[in-house]
């Protein structure tokens, strides 16, 4: 019997020890949670710091809007610009020539001449750049068009030798390269 009583004893005594384990398990397990549990204060911060960051990225975004927006604008004006000044080039091409033109009539000649002035101006108002190169510029391929190529000794190389179409450009865009006649 005295086994079966120690025996009993020891179960009780585990029993014990198991149960005031357990128990101060629990307690740690508590107190930890109590710690996680966010004040009222704390929790208003972080609501504070989401809405802060949904402001910004919503202002980042916004901005990139507005940016892209820009560019899309300025690119369709100078598309706009560019198809309406190759129309109108032909125009000016052909106002060139009448001034070239010998006449007996001088009144004509200053109505043809008024209107030439006027064309430039208007061209300058909306910003294009008229390229009109000299006998003796540097070619430049990006705003020059060679098209044809003569051998002077007097020019150096890659020298305009003569300018027979003006050039145009809006911007940085070119809207017509000038037509040129290359030396050497």
């Amino acid at each position: 019997m005295e086994t079966r009583d120690s025996l009993e004893q020891e179960i009780v005594q585990d029993m014990e020890e198991t149960a005031a384990a357990t128990e101060e398990t629990e307690q740690a397990a508590s107190e930890p949670a109590a710690e996680e549990q966010p004040t009222a204060e704390e929790k208003l911060q972080q609501q504070l710091d989401e809405l802060n960051d949904r402001y910004m990225r919503m202002a980042a975004e916004y901005d990139n809007f507005r940016k892209r927006v820009l560019r899309e604008r300025d690119m369709v004006r100078s598309e706009a610009t560019g198809k309406a000044l190759t129309a109108l080039l032909p125009i000016y091409d052909n106002l060139e020539r009448a001034l070239a033109q010998e006449t007996a009539d001088t009144e004509y000649k200053k109505g043809v001449e008024m209107t030439a002035r006027q064309f430039d101006a208007a061209l300058d108002s909306i910003g294009v750049e008229i390229i009109a190169p000299e006998a003796g510029d540097s070619f430049d391929p990006t705003v020059h068009n060679a098209v044809m190529h003569i051998e002077d000794e007097a020019l150096g190389e890659n020298t305009i030798a003569e300018c027979f179409q003006k050039g145009f450009r809006h911007g940085d865009k070119i809207i017509r390269t000038a037509m040129v006649k290359v030396a050497n």
